[in-house]
Parts: structure tokens; C-alpha cells; sequence
């Protein structure tokens, strides 16, 4: 039987979600759990992975077990055992055709920017940070020009293993709620530290240090060297994965 989850996480207290020898990830804390309930070896595949530091609102992923067990009990069980960082939101049987990556056909992220002099204690390691004001309808001008389909390869991390570095990007929305700023990103796919590098463009913007059609040049220039550091991870949110309604999973509606 395959099993789909949907999966909330904390990221700051692990190293990332892929699974590593010293066994300090999501996907290493989540297959040790699932694998009890189950009584058998259990292998999690997840819809995309998580850098370090890096939140989850809703992360999909999939299973394969022997077992049989009420839904609940993927929910209500994993719960009981896991760390008050990782919660399963809702389990759901599929069919062996689905799988949490190939199956995606859209992916969604949000990154939170806590505007303001003073550092967040509230919020450390929830949102990212930036002392000086920001101009946000420059960095709404700015924004344009990404949206589409783009060689964003200007924005990718170097150990990208992405096929391709042409992603369409649907939505990039920037709005202030009093100190805070929230991105929100939708996309058929990401490429590593896409999201942070466009946040880390967008401040420079933001600050005045370039003018809102610098971007345009950035990513016509194809050139990562030319573009803005890596912004932080704390503030970044897998948010949603979208998936045909075939598969009748369950929608969160939070957005």
C-alpha cells in the first residue's frame, strides 16, 4: 500500500530534510517514526527537499508499507512520537502510479522579512531580518520582470542538480503587514536557493543600492556572480504543493 502525508517542520533544529549519516534531518526523524508504527523498514520520498534551517507549512511525501493501519494512526501515531518540530497534518492512500516529486506540477513558497533596526527574538529563526527601511514598491517594480518563463540561472545555487535552470514562475507577490514582508513564490519547479537569491536581489532593491530594472539585467546576464548573496534560510517556507485533483489529496487552505 502507498501512504501520502502531508508534513509540517520546524527546519531550524535539523540539517535539512535529506537524509545524512548522523541522522539530523526531517527524513531521517520521520522514517524512524513511521518505521515503528509500521513494524517494518519504512523509505520516505518527499516532494522536494529542504535546506537547512529551511520551514515546511505543508511538505508532501509518500510511503510504501505492509502494514495495515487506520489513517489515524499515521496521523495520531506519528504525532505521539515525533518531536514537537515535525507534525503530520493528514495521511491518505494512493495509488502506486503517484509519486510526491514526479507527480507535482506546481510548487509554492513563502519567505518572511521582519523589517525593522532591531533584531527578532520573537520570531529568531522563523523569519529573515533586515535592519534598514525598504522601499517595497520598488521591489514590486523590480519583481516583474521574473515573472514567466526565464533561464533563472542567474539565481542558482552552484551545487544545483536541476536538468534545467528554465522554470516558469507564476507568482511573486511582495506585501508589508506593518514590519513584516511577505514573499510569496509559485512556480512549476525551483532550482536551489532560487527563492533566497531573488530575496536577497529584491533588499538590494529595496535598500536603494540598485534601481528596480537591475533585476532585468541580472537575469538576462545568466550570471549568479552578478546577483545578490544567498539571503538567509530562516524566513523561507515550503508552502504548498500542488498536485492533480485525480489524486484526491487534501487541499490546506491557509494562503
Amino acid at each position: 500500500m502507498r501512504i501520502a502525508l502531508g508534513v509540517e517542520y520546524d527546519g531550524h533544529p535539523f540539517c535539512g530534510w535529506q537524509s545524512q549519516a548522523d541522522g539530523r534531518t526531517v527524513q531521517d526523524t520521520l522514517q524512524h517514526v513511521l518505521s515503528r508504527l509500521a513494524g517494518e523498514p519504512v523509505a520516505v520520498i518527499a516532494a522536494g527537499r529542504t535546506d537547512t534551517g529551511v520551514h515546511a507549512l505543508e511538505q508532501v511525501v509518500h510511503f510504501d508499507t505492509s502494514a495495515e493501519r487506520p489513517l489515524t494512526a499515521w496521523v495520531r501515531g506519528a504525532n505521539a512520537l515525533l518531536p514537537a518540530s515535525i507534525a503530520v497534518l493528514w495521511a491518505h492512500p494512493v495509488a502506486d502510479e503517484f509519486h510526491a516529486r514526479f507527480s507535482a506540477h506546481g510548487r509554492s513558497y513563502r519567505y518572511l522579512l521582519i523589517n525593522r533596526p532591531v533584531r527578532p527574538a520573537i520570531h529568531a529563526n522563523k523569519v529573515g531580518w533586515f535592519h534598514a527601511p525598504l522601499d517595497v514598491s520598488a521591489m514590486q517594480r523590480a519583481s516583474q520582470c521574473l515573472l514567466g518563463e526565464h533561464d533563472f540561472s542567474a539565481f542558482r545555487a552552484a551545487q544545483c542538480q536541476a536538468r534545467s535552470p528554465v522554470k516558469h514562475l507564476q507568482q511573486l507577490d511582495i506585501s508589508r503587514h506593518g514590519e513584516m514582508l511577505v514573499f510569496d513564490f509559485s512556480a512549476d519547479a525551483f532550482l536551489h536557493h532560487m527563492v533566497r537569491n531573488i530575496v536577497g536581489c529584491l533588499v538590494y532593491v529595496g535598500k536603494g543600492k540598485y534601481p528596480p530594472d537591475w533585476l532585468s539585467g541580472v537575469l538576462a546576464s545568466r550570471e549568479r556572480s552578478l546577483a545578490a548573496p544567498t539571503f538567509a534560510p530562516d524566513g523561507l517556507y515550503l508552502a504548498r504543493i500542488r498536485y492533480e485533483t485525480k489524486w484526491g489529496l487534501p487541499q490546506q487552505e491557509w494562503l
